[in-house]
């Protein structure tokens, strides 16, 4: 099965997607057709560019927190649906994953990224916590020190440099190539011994469970701080009048 991200140019997210993604694999698991997934971008230019900087603005101009809290509850179930995930879920990063696409690209069990496109976890240039998945995988994918050089910064990586790190599984000159190592491990997975690839996942992700589960309920409380700042306001109205934002670390 490919899920495709969809909402040219860049797939940001948007209130429909960010639904349908916090219940999409728990359907899935229950579909006993379905061996392998394959989550990918619409186009050749974005996977994703994670939240709408724009719907953020009108949020907090609106006070609309209950649209804040219903995704802060959404990004919990997606990150548990994904966990929980039975068949093996491979990432088909085809252009830039910022913010949210970049936890998407790394919550694969396999990640395959072309090598000139760049991932970031951008929460803190918009004045928020790496609250949604990025705090919890990029330290165990890269280890601690490297993981806060990019989320206490937002500084890119390219897919080149991500697969160096580890980050994810590796990367693809051309989309040619990206669709061979895609596709080429769907196809190996689906024709594989299927109850003892979902088993031997399942018992990976046990281990991540373990550790993650009881986390990221802290990690969207410490998001839902930060989007109640000044900093997370001055970021919106900055992007929005394509400025650079000045914090005052309020």
């Amino acid at each position: 099965m490919v899920i495709t991200l969809h909402n040219p140019p860049m797939n940001a997210s948007f209130p429909a997607m960010h639904l349908e993604l916090s219940h999409i694999f728990s359907t899935i698991n229950r579909d006993p057709d379905v061996k392998v997934v394959v989550l990918t971008g619409a186009g050749d230019r974005a996977f994703s560019a994670g939240g709408d900087v724009k719907n953020m603005l009108r949020r907090l101009t609106t006070a609309d927190h209950a649209a804040w809290l219903r995704g802060m509850r959404e990004a919990k179930d997606l990150v548990y649906s994904i966990l929980r995930l039975e068949k093996p879920l491979i990432t088909r990063v085809n252009g830039h994953a910022m913010g949210l696409g970049a936890t998407l690209a790394v919550l694969g069990d396999f990640s395959y990224m072309i090598e000139t496109a760049q991932i970031a976890d951008t929460h803190v240039k918009v004045g928020l916590t790496a609250g949604d998945g990025g705090s919890m995988m990029w330290p165990l994918l890269m280890g601690f020190m490297k993981a806060k050089q990019y989320l206490l910064t937002g500084d890119p990586l390219s897919g080149k440099e991500a697969a160096e790190l580890g980050l994810i599984t590796g990367s693809a000159a051309t989309m040619q190539e990206l669709d061979e190592l895609c596709f080429g491990m769907a196809d190996r997975l689906a024709g594989g011994a299927t109850l003892a690839v979902n088993a031997t996942k399942a018992s990976i992700n046990m281990l991540l469970r373990r550790l993650l589960e009881g986390v990221i309920e802290a990690h969207l409380g410490a998001e839902t701080l930060t989007y109640l700042s000044k900093d997370h306001l001055e970021a919106a109205k900055a992007f929005n009048e394509k400025r650079t934002p000045d914090f005052k670390g309020e």
